[in-house]
């Protein structure tokens, strides 16, 4: 099992990864339940905001929940543009998921998304001994897939008709990382 920790804040050039607040919860949950930020790649679901609350709350506590761990703020001005997670997607296999997500479309393609991903698995490889962090993404998310590559995420496969949403099924690619490669990638400072 893979011991959870509080969230911290984490410091980026652009960015600071910091834990859901609830000044943050409305704006976060506008999100998380707007079909044309969550829906194109993701099986929808709407929550309501209590459940959406007790989620978050709830998630130091519990490695699988997909609830939102950090909001994605800009440094200057600590406004939220989007929020990160990671999760144990099996209970046998030791990995990590990680998961993303730039709700403001305004803040689409300005790299906010990679700068945060890359604090989000670089805080997991320090704190966690585990050797391998990973993500899945719709083989059709394009803007994702080259995110994942972009800091060195390899394609390890594909799961075939693994997620239904949109009235079909969709192939899942699998990317995974390795701490080695990890360390050994030059970062932007």
């Amino acid at each position: 099992m893979i011991a959870q920790e509080e969230p911290r804040v984490l410091e980026g050039p652009r960015i600071r990864l910091r834990p859901v607040t609830p000044d943050d919860a409305k704006r976060t949950f506008s999100w998380y339940n707007d079909p044309e930020i969550v829906a194109p790649f993701d099986r929808f679901s709407v929550d309501t905001f209590e459940e959406f609350e007790r989620s978050i709350r709830e998630a130091g506590g519990d490695p699988t929940s997909l609830a939102p761990r950090y909001v994605v703020a800009l440094r200057e001005g600590d406004t939220p543009v989007g929020f990160v997670g990671h999760y144990v997607p099996h209970p046998v296999l030791e990995t990590i998921d990680v998961w993303y997500v730039i709700g403001d479309r305004r803040a689409r393609r300005h790299g906010y998304a990679t700068e945060a991903v890359g604090l989000l698995v670089t805080h997991l490889f320090e704190t966690t001994p585990l050797p391998r962090m990973g993500a899945t993404v719709d083989v059709d998310n394009r803007p994702s897939i080259a995110l994942l590559e972009r800091l060195g995420f390899k394609r390890e496969g594909v799961l075939r008709s693994a997620l239904f949403h949109h009235a079909r099924w969709h192939d899942i690619a699998v990317y995974g990382v390795i701490r080695d490669e990890w360390a050994a990638k030059p970062r932007a400072a």
